[in-house]
């Protein structure tokens, strides 16, 4: 199969901990045939969407840290491939948000012709912390505002510590605790968080969502979901003096064994998720809360593999050959060699 992968530039990686580099690791040994491309490298010619790519299939039987060397030789290389992408068997969409709205717009017309992991339309409504607002029965109390006035009296009648997350940040960058208790310090994040010096209708909507006390201690539960199903998990810590368990801002992780809590909040959700074609997510948990679901570029394979001694990615790129076959089966292929010029 012919596979592809959107990502960020792949210097900026550390294979050993990258769950993208496990997949590409994963159709490399299989004998797939596996490209890169940024999402610059998307166009249009004579009305068909092109992508300049780099074949970066090597030898198998590599180790991860002599495979990861050996492609990023690759990508030294002159040559680049111009191609339909509905040459692709299957693209992953792995770029690290915010979200490239370009790219997606570029992608739309092929999305039912090329396998995406995830779905345009999925990550484009999935993206923003929004999404868990579709199971409202399952999250913290959750509020979503840019009027300061607004945001501070409902921090005030919550009578407690809040958190402020905005909407479109990832890995735990501008997420902060909060308290009515510190009014002060709180006035002023709030109209520094909506950028209260602009115009009503220019200002950043913020959430503010219930701050969960047992994420000090028991962190929250990363949960990978593939096809709606449990696919594994490892629970992550803050470090002192910090509530955030995102791993880049220094948590650590643990072995988890998922509760029937946190399996019956994945069985909420599943429909949902196939629906928006998010085949592939990362949800968060605390106290049996649902607090976060990433779609896009959701990583946690590789801790989760050495917590658990298995192969998660092998999982991944079962589903996708699956999919992909039955995809192949309705309709007769009319896919062409990849050309170069």
């Amino acid at each position: 199969m012919k596979i592809a992968f959107l990502m960020d530039p792949l210097e900026t990686i550390d294979p050993l901990n990258e769950t993208t580099s496990h997949l590409m690791y994963e159709c490399n040994e299989r004998g797939h045939t596996v490209y890169f491309l940024e999402p610059h490298d998307v166009y249009i010619r004579k009305e068909e969407v092109v992508a300049r790519m780099r074949n970066i299939t090597v030898s198998p039987g590599l180790s991860m840290k002599r495979y990861w060397r050996t492609l990023i030789r690759c990508l030294k290389k002159d040559e680049l491939i111009f191609e339909s992408l509905c040459d692709l068997d299957a693209l992953f969409l792995r770029k690290n948000p915010p979200l490239n709205y370009r790219v997606l717009e570029f992608l739309q017309p092929v999305s039912g012709r090329v396998f995406m992991i995830n779905s345009i339309l999925g990550q484009i409504v999935g993206n923003s912390k929004l999404y868990t607002l579709n199971f409202p029965h399952i999250i913290p109390e959750t509020h979503v505002s840019r009027d300061p006035f607004r945001l501070k009296k409902l921090i005030d009648e919550f009578g407690g510590a809040m958190v402020i997350k905005p909407l479109a940040r990832f890995g735990g960058e501008g997420v902060i605790k909060v308290s009515d208790r510190d009014r002060e310090n709180l006035n002023s994040l709030i109209h520094y968080y909506v950028q209260a010096y602009r115009e009503y209708p220019l200002r950043e909507p913020i959430m503010v969502q219930e701050y969960l006390e047992a994420v000090k201690e028991a962190g929250d539960v990363r949960i990978l979901l593939l096809n709606g199903e449990i696919l594994g998990a490892m629970r992550r810590i803050p470090r002192k003096g910090d509530f955030r368990t995102n791993v880049h801002a220094g948590a650590t992780v643990q072995k988890h064994r998922v509760t029937p809590r946190e399996k019956e909040i994945c069985r909420v959700i599943k429909e949902k998720l196939i629906q928006d074609g998010l085949y592939f997510v990362g949800i968060d948990v605390i106290a049996g809360k649902l607090v976060e679901i990433n779609c896009v570029s959701p990583g946690g394979i590789p801790r989760i593999n050495r917590l658990d001694h298995v192969r998660l990615e092998g999982r991944v790129i079962d589903f996708i050959e699956k999919r992909v076959t039955a995809k192949n089966a309705e309709k007769p292929s009319r896919k062409k060699g990849m050309e170069r010029k």
